[in-house]
């Protein structure tokens, strides 16, 4: 447990960097997107009353009060969120093979220490748990600051108030990454942890067996998906719709925790017998 700790914050601090940068990006792109919404809005209001003689009612009847809606769904808004995905996703790669291509090979030093091999696996998989749980984290303490500022700049009669529960339940693609619910946060990140840990063994395969690992990487992830999907393949094909929704709910479960759990020895068999110093 202490190797894997130490290792876990050292992986983390490898990572503060581009973690500090995109929270910065996120920071500095939506706020500026909450002004500029805003100012778009209020500009055109100013245009319809002042220039076009339209009273507030009949302003507000033809355009209706401006909602934060419209700044969530305004790239301002989900440009930077994408970002971070996406810096994620890259990252996913990046903490296996910068080792391998880094200036002097680090992962050998790293291979040889005095601990279990799996150790430097799950430490990876904190740091991108951690990284991505921070983001949200981050994007929830925002998203107040935010709402603060839209109210500070658009007066009570042209705007439709709304608190953060209501911003994240109106937007689907934003109640994905921030969960209204503790089981939807345990089910969408785990069903993340679970593509993460498939992923990683899909790199040990390629790092294990070069250009044979690559395919051998796709059969295993195709594989996994196939198992994963096969309580809902069974219900539709085989068994003609027998188990209720909350038995193949915990059969779906079931299947993710194999596959995870399937994922974890893999790794630990090609980082004890296939990959080498």
């Amino acid at each position: 447990m202490k190797n894997y700790i130490k290792l876990a914050n050292f992986e983390i601090n490898r990572v503060s960097k581009l973690f500090t940068v995109l929270l910065g990006i996120t920071l500095i792109v939506q706020i500026v997107g909450v002004i500029v919404e805003a100012r778009k809005y209020l500009n055109m209001a100013n245009e319809k009353m002042y220039e076009e003689m339209m009273s507030i009612a009949e302003f507000l009847e033809m355009f209706n009060q401006m909602s934060f809606i419209q700044v969530v769904r305004s790239v301002w808004f989900l440009g930077p969120i994408a970002l971070c995905i996406a810096g994620v996703a890259f990252y996913i790669f990046l903490i296996w093979y910068r080792d391998w291509f880094g200036r002097n090979t680090f992962v050998y030093r790293l291979l040889m220490l005095p601990t279990s091999r799996l150790t430097i696996f799950f430490a990876k998989i904190t740091t991108i748990m951690v990284m991505t749980l921070g983001f949200v984290a981050f994007q929830l303490i925002l998203l107040p600051i935010e709402l603060l500022i839209f109210k500070g700049m658009v007066p009570s009669d042209f705007r439709n108030d709304m608190g953060v529960r209501e911003v994240v339940s109106s937007m689907p693609e934003i109640s994905i990454i921030i969960p209204g619910s503790l089981l939807e946060l345990i089910l969408y990140y785990g069903a993340g942890l679970l593509a993460v840990s498939i992923l990683f063994t899909g790199i040990l395969f390629e790092r294990s067996f070069k250009w044979k690992g690559i395919f051998a990487a796709v059969l295993y992830g195709a594989v996994a998906v196939v198992l994963f999907i096969s309580p809902l393949l069974l219900q539709e094909f085989v068994v003609d719709h027998f188990f209720y929704p909350l038995e193949l709910f915990l059969l779906e479960i079931v299947m993710g925790l194999i596959i995870f759990a399937g994922s974890i020895w893999t790794s630990g068999f090609l980082l004890k017998k296939k990959i080498t110093v």
